[in-house]
């Protein structure tokens, strides 16, 4: 959760009184060098570790509360999912330190999470990851249900995305939007059009206050096979000038939720082709260059940038 102006001279200074600091680290994009918002302090003994983790926190650095936990080598183990608790039905003035300090009594956390809208507004549900399993289900038995800031919580084990969906096919819809037609269609037009496909249960084209169409709407069918049909033949359909888009209504939660998902994908792209490929190099002499960097690594291979 760090800000992403945070450098490592601000992490030292902040740190530098739990102990003697061996290294520190800001993880960057491998491409763009932007801060990925996490970072390691590595001290000389794990008692000053121990000590930053216990007095420092949730302390604000560049207006955002700092997360500190343990170095988790095992990324399986962190990916897995196992150990985790995940929570819901939160009130907004749960924060991080909250949900810490309410779960650290069943036992050690390796990470505490409340997860965040595009504007920093909680969502109402967080996640928990313990050190051990008798943790996680000793938490489950007591808060799973308990008053927390006078609204009762669901606390229960984590399960991945994978895990979630549904293994017969993709989540079924009844809703879905129309766009990109201007006024060659009408509401008559097309439940003529989708009438052929199922029971309309409603239809809305968007209209200006002229009661001209603004080329974007909503149709509702009576079962999501209906639905599913009316997107298959109708999505791309050329009516005059303009293609069609024909989909699955979604909230704009859901949508920016997609859009999220799309730019990582985008962002790791590049990252991914360099992968195993690309070097990085520090704690190098000002005396040394590029030309310097090219001749002393282009014996083992090819180098395509220094």
């Amino acid at each position: 959760d760090l800000h992403p102006d945070v450098t490592e001279a601000m992490l030292f200074d902040k740190f530098a009184s739990a102990g003697t600091i061996l290294s520190i680290r800001v993880c960057r994009d491998m491409i763009t060098r932007r801060s990925l918002g996490y970072g390691y302090v590595n001290f000389r003994e794990a008692a000053d570790a121990e000590l930053a983790l216990d007095t420092m926190n949730f302390d604000i650095l560049c207006g955002r509360p700092l997360r500190i936990m343990w170095q988790q080598r095992d990324r399986a183990l962190h990916k897995s999912g196992v150990n985790n608790v995940f929570i819901k039905n939160l009130d907004k003035s749960i924060d991080n330190k909250s949900l810490y300090d309410t779960f650290s009594a069943f036992g050690n956390i390796l990470s505490c999470k409340i997860m965040t809208d595009e504007s920093g507004q909680p969502k109402g549900f967080g996640f928990v990851h313990f050190e051990s399993q008798e943790a996680a289900d000793i938490a489950i038995n007591k808060v799973n249900g308990m008053l927390l800031a006078d609204k009762k919580v669901f606390v229960g084990r984590f399960s991945s995305r994978n895990q979630r969906t549904d293994p017969s096919g993709p989540r079924k819809f009844t809703n879905i939007f129309l766009k990109n037609f201007g006024d060659q269609l009408d509401e008559e037009k097309f439940r003529e059009l989708f009438s052929k496909y199922g029971k309309i249960t409603s239809l809305k084209l968007v209209t200006d206050d002229s009661g001209h169409s603004k080329g974007f709407g909503f149709c509702s069918f009576d079962t999501p096979e209906e639905a599913e049909q009316a997107v298959e033949n109708f999505n791309g359909f050329t009516v005059g000038d303009k293609q069609l888009f024909v989909g699955r209504f979604q909230k704009k939660n859901q949508r920016l939720s997609q859009m999220k998902r799309k730019k990582e994908v985008e962002r790791q792209e590049p990252m991914n082709k360099y992968q195993g490929v690309n070097l990085y190099i520090k704690n190098l002499d000002d005396t040394i260059d590029n030309e310097c960097s090219r001749k002393e690594f282009s014996k083992f291979g090819m180098i395509t940038s220094a």
